[in-house]
C-alpha cells in the first residue's frame, strides 16, 4: 500500500545534527522560529523522537521544556503537537477532553469514530500508563444514554465479519420504529468493518429509498447523531471525514484552532495527501490555499499547517 502521508522520514537524518541546530536556535536573545518551524515539519514523529533523545544526551534537559520556554501561543501548541508521539497525543487529547467542568464531545467522537481497533487498543493502554485511569471509565463518568454505549462499543470494537446484511434489522431499528430500538441500531453500526458497512449502507437504500445519513437526521439528535454520522462517514471515506471536519473548522466565525491543529499533525503521516484530494474535490479549491487566506493575519500559525503539505 503507497504511503498516503504528506510528512516523511527524512533521508540524511542525523539526530545530534538537529538537535544542535534547535539548540542554536533557542540560543541568545530571541528565537529562531523559522527553523525551529522548518526542521521539525521536515522531520517524521519518529525522527523527532530521536532528536528529542539527541537533545537530552547532550544538554542535559528535555527539549520539549526548552521550546516551551521559548516560544507561546498557538505556535508553542503545535510544536509540542508535532513533539508527541501520536498514541500518547491522542491519549492526550482524550485526556484533555474529558478532565474538568464539561466534555470535549468532538474530539470524543472525532478520534473513536475514526481510528481502527488496534490503534484505539493501544491509546487504551498509553491513557492508562499516563493518566492512571482506565479510559472506558472516564468516558462512562462523563457521557451517558445511547450516545455513551456506542461510544464504549467504538472502544471495544472487535469486528464481527458475517455474509447476511443485517438489513432488515437496521431498517426496524430505524425509520420503521428508531425511538424504541436504537440498541440494536447502534449495536450494529459499531461492530462492523468499514467495508461491511459500506455495503449495508448500499442495500440500506434500496431497501427503505433514503440514504442511511438522512435516516439518522431524522431520527437522532445531539451527540449521539453526530456519533453515528461520524461512524457512517469514516465507514465511508476517512479522507472525506477529516476534508469536511477542516472545511468546517475553517468556515465559522473565527477559525476553530483546536480542530485545524489536531487533524493536520495527527494525520500529516496517515493519510493527508488523500484528506488534500477529496478537499479539493469538496470544495474545489485547495486546502493548501484555504488555510493561506483564511489564516494569514496569524501569521506564524498559517505557516506552520502549510508547513506540513
Amino acid at each position: 500500500m503507497a504511503y498516503r502521508g504528506s510528512v516523511r522520514p527524512y533521508v540524511n537524518f542525523n539526530a545530534k545534527h538537529d538537535a544542535e541546530i534547535l539548540h542554536k536556535a533557542m540560543k541568545g536573545i530571541g528565537t529562531d522560529e523559522d527553523a525551529i518551524l522548518m526542521l521539525l515539519t521536515a522531520r517524521s514523529n519518529d525522527q523527532r523522537q530521536q532528536i528529542k533523545a539527541a537533545y537530552k544526551k547532550a544538554h542535559g534537559k528535555d527539549l520539549v521544556s526548552a521550546l516551551k520556554s521559548e516560544l507561546g501561543g498557538l505556535f508553542e501548541s503545535l510544536i509540542v503537537a508535532l513533539m508527541t508521539p501520536s498514541v500518547l497525543y491522542d491519549a492526550t487529547l482524550l485526556h484533555n477532553a474529558l478532565k474538568g467542568a464539561g466534555t470535549e464531545d468532538e474530539v470524543l467522537i472525532e478520534i473513536l469514530a475514526s481510528r481502527t481497533g488496534e490503534q484505539i487498543k493501544e491509546i487504551t493502554k498509553v491513557y492508562k500508563k499516563e493518566f492512571g485511569g482506565k479510559l472506558e471509565k472516564d468516558i462512562c463518568g462523563d457521557t451517558s444514554g445511547h450516545y455513551q454505549k456506542l461510544l464504549v462499543i467504538l472502544l471495544q470494537r472487535e469486528y464481527e465479519h458475517r455474509c447476511g446484511l443485517p438489513l432488515q434489522d437496521l431498517y426496524a431499528a430505524g425509520e420503521e420504529k428508531f425511538g424504541t430500538d436504537e440498541e440494536k441500531f447502534i449495536t450494529i453500526l459499531g461492530n462492523r468493518s468499514a467495508e461491511h458497512l459500506r455495503k449495508v449502507f448500499a442495500a440500506y437504500k434500496k431497501l427503505s429509498g433514503s440514504d442511511i445519513e438522512d435516516s439518522i437526521k431524522g431520527e437522532t439528535t445531539g451527540n449521539l447523531e453526530n456519533l453515528l454520522l461520524a461512524v457512517v462517514k469514516c465507514a465511508e471515506s476517512i479522507p472525506n471525514f477529516f476534508a469536511e471536519r477542516l472545511y468546517k473548522s475553517m468556515r465559522r466565525a473565527g477559525t476553530d484552532d483546536d480542530t485545524l491543529m489536531r487533524i493536520m499533525v495527527s494525520r500529516s503521516e496517515v493519510d493527508m495527501l488523500d484528506i488534500r484530494a477529496s478537499f479539493k474535490k469538496m470544495y474545489g479549491q485547495s486546502l493548501y490555499t484555504t488555510i493561506q487566506v483564511l489564516l494569514q493575519p496569524l501569521q506564524d500559525f498559517c505557516l506552520f499547517p502549510c508547513a506540513l503539505f
